[in-house]
C-alpha cells in the first residue's frame, strides 16, 4: 500500500459539485486532487457518452468542464479511483484509502493525506418495491439515463417510467434520444404542490421555466402520457417484465379501489422516487447529520475540522445547487473569501430545492402496495413477510437486529437499494443503514498488503 504526502485539497467526486470544487480551489492556487469513480469527470448530470462527439447542450458544457479540469495545471484528476476508508490522522489531516482501476482487475491501493477534505459523492436513486419489481426489466431511472446517454442503448422499445420528482423528465428525454418508445409517465405525486412556496416558485424556480417547456413539448411532439397521483404498483411477466399494473392514488398514495389498469406489450420499467445521499464516507469520519444529510454552515464546512461536503449529500437540489455548494466549498477549503454570488445562488437553490421536496415528497401510502411474499431486499430475496416476522417474533427494533434476523440489507449492495425502504416498513430509523466503515468493496489482499 502507498502513502502519499498531503496534499492540499482532496476532493471526492467529479460530479458538478465536484468539478466546481476542485476548479475553485486550484483557481486560489491550491494544489488539489480530485478522485472519481468515473472513466471522465461530469458524473451522471454531465454523462458524457463513451463513443461519438458531444450532441446536447448539457454534454457539450460537460465536454467543456472536463476540458477545463484536464489542462488546469494544479489539478491532479484521478479517474476510475474509489474511495473505500477515511481515517483521521494524529497531525490533523485527513487519510484518504483509495483503490484505482477497473473493477475486475488487480487496482493499485494507496492512501492519500488530504490537508483538506470535500465530500461530493452524490446520491443514488430510490427505488421503491412493489410486486414483480424483481423481474428483469424493471430498472431504477438512473439506470436507464446512464444507458442511453452514455452507451447510446434504450433499456427498451416499449417502456413506462413511473416514480415522483423532476427527475422523470430528463430521463424521458435521454430514452427518447435513442429511440425508445415510451408507453406513459406515471408521477406519484402533485408536482403543481410546489406553486405553495411562491417565493421559490415565481422567484427562485423562473430560470427552470424553459426546461420544463422544452420536456414539455419533448412529450407532445412524442405524443407521450403524462399523469399524475398515478404509479405502477405491479409488474408481470414470466422470465421478464411483460405488462404493468398502474393505479390512481390518494393524497398518501393509498390506491383507489378500482382504479386499476394493466397495460399489456412491456418491455421494460423504469422506477425513481427521489434521491438517497451517499453517505457512508460522511457518517464514518463523524460528521453529523440533519436528517438524512450532512449538516453543513454557512461555508459547506461539516462538524469535522477540515472536511467539506456539497452537492446530494447535503440536500438534493440538482446541478445548479450542487456547483454552486461546491464553488463555495472549494474557496473556503483553499482558505479563500468565498464570493457573494455563490452564496446567493447557494440560498436561491436550497429554497427552491425546499419547495419540490415538499411537493415530490414520497408518501406512507406506498406500503400498501406490497403483498407478503413481495421481494424487499432483491439481493437476499427477503420477502415483506419475512421483514413483518423479524419485527414481530424476534423483537428486532434496530437496524442491526432486522439485517441479523432477516438477513436484509445483507446482500451485495449492503442495503443502499432496500435498507431505506426496510427501515420505513419496520418503523425503525433508517440512520443506521448508512453506518459501513468500508465505502466500496475491497480485495482482502489489499487490506492485508502492508504500507
Amino acid at each position: 500500500m502507498i502513502v502519499e504526502e498531503a496534499q492540499g485539497v482532496v476532493v471526492v467526486g467529479a460530479g458538478p459539485a465536484g468539478i466546481a470544487a476542485a476548479l475553485a480551489a486550484a483557481g486560489s492556487g491550491v494544489s488539489v486532487v480530485l478522485l472519481d469513480g468515473g472513466a471522465r469527470p461530469g458524473g451522471q448530470y454531465y454523462r458524457q457518452p463513451l463513443v461519438g462527439p458531444p450532441d446536447t447542450r448539457t454534454v457539450r458544457a460537460g465536454a467543456r468542464l472536463e476540458l477545463a479540469v484536464r489542462e488546469h495545471p494544479r489539478i491532479d484528476h484521478r479517474p476510475r479511483t474509489s474511495v473505500w476508508a477515511l481515517e483521521p490522522d494524529p497531525e490533523g489531516t485527513h487519510l484518504v484509502h483509495t483503490q484505482q482501476g477497473p473493477a475486475d482487475a488487480a487496482r493499485r491501493v494507496r492512501t492519500i493525506g488530504a490537508a483538506a477534505l470535500i465530500l461530493c459523492p452524490g446520491a443514488y436513486d430510490r427505488v421503491l418495491p412493489f410486486p414483480g419489481w424483481e423481474l428483469p426489466g424493471v430498472c431504477s431511472a438512473g439506470a436507464a439515463q446512464a444507458l442511453a446517454k452514455g452507451q447510446g442503448i434504450a433499456v427498451g422499445g416499449r417502456v413506462v417510467v413511473s416514480g415522483t420528482g423532476p427527475f422523470l423528465l430528463p430521463v424521458i428525454a435521454s430514452l427518447l434520444d435513442v429511440g425508445a418508445g415510451c408507453l406513459g409517465v406515471y408521477e406519484a405525486g402533485t408536482p403543481a404542490r410546489w406553486l405553495r412556496h411562491p417565493v421559490a416558485a415565481l422567484r427562485d424556480g423562473l430560470s427552470k421555466l424553459p426546461e420544463l417547456a422544452a420536456y414539455a413539448a419533448r412529450l407532445a411532439v412524442h405524443r407521450v402520457p403524462y399523469r399524475t397521483r398515478r404509479a405502477v404498483v405491479a409488474a408481470h411477466g414470466r422470465d421478464r417484465v411483460e405488462a404493468v399494473t398502474v393505479a390512481r392514488l390518494d393524497p398518501d398514495w393509498n390506491i383507489r379501489p378500482g382504479s386499476e389498469r394493466r397495460i399489456d406489450g412491456v418491455d421494460a420499467v423504469c422506477v425513481g422516487y427521489g434521491f438517497t445521499p451517499q453517505l457512508e464516507l460522511a457518517v464514518a469520519a463523524g460528521c453529523a447529520l440533519r436528517g438524512p444529510y450532512v449538516a453543513v454552515d454557512a461555508a459547506q464546512a461539516t462538524s469535522v475540522p477540515g472536511l467539506y461536503a456539497a452537492g446530494e449529500i447535503t440536500g438534493i437540489g440538482g446541478a445548479e445547487l450542487a456547483a454552486a455548494e461546491g464553488e463555495v466549498a472549494g474557496l473556503a477549503a483553499a482558505g479563500r473569501a468565498i464570493r457573494p454570488g455563490a452564496v446567493a445562488r447557494v440560498r436561491s437553490g436550497r429554497r427552491f430545492a425546499e419547495a419540490l421536496a415538499d411537493a415530490h415528497r414520497v408518501r406512507p401510502g406506498w406500503r400498501t402496495w406490497l403483498t407478503d411474499d413481495t421481494l424487499v431486499c432483491r439481493c437476499e430475496e427477503v420477502t415483506y413477510g419475512d421483514l413483518r416476522g423479524a419485527v414481530r417474533d424476534r423483537a428486532a427494533d434496530g437496524m442491526r437486529t432486522l439485517k441479523l434476523t432477516s438477513r436484509v440489507g445483507l446482500g451485495p449492495c449492503q442495503g443502499r437499494v432496500c435498507g431505506r425502504n426496510a427501515a420505513e416498513l419496520a418503523g425503525l430509523d433508517a440512520s443506521g443503514a448508512d453506518r459501513r466503515p468500508i465505502a466500496q468493496p475491497i480485495r482482502l489482499g489489499d487490506l492485508a498488503e502492508p504500507p
